[in-house]
């Protein structure tokens, strides 16, 4: 029978199996095995989104019935309104309240040889960030998040679990995570693919959209970056500039107003601070800024609140709908689930759900990677390109490939 257990292990990475739902923060660990049931789908409309708490409110209640003792519903959300989300129920959850970190370096892994394909290539990405400027410059829009990805085809399989492991390791403050998503239907270079194996999604995110427990939220927006160095005085100093740079500061102001704006109505009392603090991965600097609220009702769901906030200006852009309908028009490939959230959520509305960045699809020897860059006015090309390219490190080191 399904159960949720606190699981003391080595590494609870070590139980996972291609199609599992993993989830790692500083917090905790959840694993979910086997589909106990799926959340339906409804018909595919911009408005579909919004209907998701209602058809995962009716998932709990059918799994109820059921005889589950513990539903606890895991999933993905894609970055389009109007395509399917992934979430499922299922049979068994395991948690531990915080992975084991000391389990010792991964074994190293190469995916070589491979054949790679930039989506669009280097220059034509650059022409993307000015066609991305020219609209913020007449006034149609304020930011814009500017996207490629990367595709990989190997001769062997690929191995997710490996990947994981090197990804956890190296990224022990953000969000480590692998999503099945084998039943949606893929979009590559704009055309549908329906995927006949197990197509996973997965990758090791910085950023928490938002989690909930009881009647207390946090959301914990990133905007703004640098890559890091492995000079320390320079590191440093990229730091410091990050913190002083008027176009950082702005791009993050602007998506910590989205932000308070979107939980405001949910809230009793919001505590926001009024300067941004850095974060630091393995990769990158970001501007962070940490909010806490008191909902007005103890009930409002995690998914709800991730619905209000998704997507944020840090992976699409402001106005929000104008700055969509500008990346459709400029990135030539679909985002699928790429700056879509990822997550769980219990039957008391806690939960927790992470902006879907540092992150690939895989299928069987085919990989792609994405990573964006927001671009606002004074943003020069080449350095959002270059963004880009330190952004995909996360994923590429773990793979075992050198910068792309």
């Amino acid at each position: 029978m399904s159960k949720v257990s606190m699981s003391k292990v080595k590494s609870i990475l070590d139980e996972y199996e291609l199609g599992d739902f993993f989830l790692s923060s500083s917090k905790r660990t959840i694993m979910g095995k086997g589909v106990f049931s799926v959340v339906k789908e409804t018909r595919k409309t911009k408005n579909q989104i919004y209907s998701l708490p209602v058809r995962v409110e009716e998932a709990f209640e059918q799994a109820n019935r059921a005889g589950h003792p513990h539903p606890i519903v895991v999933g993905a959300v894609p970055f389009d309104y109007s395509e399917a989300a992934k979430m499922i129920i299922p049979e068994e959850v395991k948690v531990t309240s915080t992975l084991v970190k000391d389990s010792g370096q991964p074994e190293n892994i190469s995916l070589q040889p491979y054949d790679i394909q930039y989506i669009p290539e280097p220059a034509e990405y650059m022409k993307g960030v000015n066609q991305g400027l020219n609209k913020i410059s007449s006034g149609q829009i304020d930011k814009i998040v500017v996207s490629r990805a990367l595709n990989f085809k190997t001769k062997e399989q690929i191995d997710v679990k490996q990947i994981l492991k090197r990804l956890e390791h190296h990224n022990k403050q953000g969000y480590t995570f692998a999503v099945d998503i084998s039943d949606v239907n893929t979009i590559r270079n704009k055309e549908t693919v329906s995927t006949n194996g197990k197509r996973i999604l997965f990758g090791a995110s910085p950023e928490l959209l938002v989690s909930k427990n009881d009647s207390t939220l946090f959301a914990n927006p990133l905007a703004g970056s640098r890559p890091r160095s492995d000079d320390p005085k320079e590191d440093q100093r990229r730091a410091l500039e990050l913190l002083e740079s008027e176009k950082d500061l702005y791009e993050h102001a602007v998506v910590v107003d989205m932000v308070k704006e979107s939980l405001a109505p949910f809230c009793e009392s919001m505590d926001v601070p009024e300067i941004p603090s850095l974060i630091k991965t393995e990769a990158m600097w970001h501007l962070s800024t940490e909010i806490y609220g008191t909902l007005k009702q103890a009930e409002t769901s995690s998914l709800e609140l991730g619905i209000a906030l998704h997507p944020t200006p840090a992976v699409c852009g402001h106005p929000t709908e104008l700055a969509r309908e500008a990346i459709y028009e400029i990135e030539p490939f679909n985002r699928s689930f790429f700056a879509g959230m990822v997550g769980w959520c219990d039957e008391n509305g806690n939960g927790e759900w992470i902006v879907t960045i540092r992150c690939a699809e895989v299928e069987e020897n085919d990989i792609r990677l994405f990573a964006g860059a927001g671009v606002v006015a004074g943003s020069i090309p080449e350095e959002e390109l270059n963004e880009t390219g330190a952004k995909f490190k996360t994923m590429l080191d773990a793979m075992g490939i050198e910068k792309q």
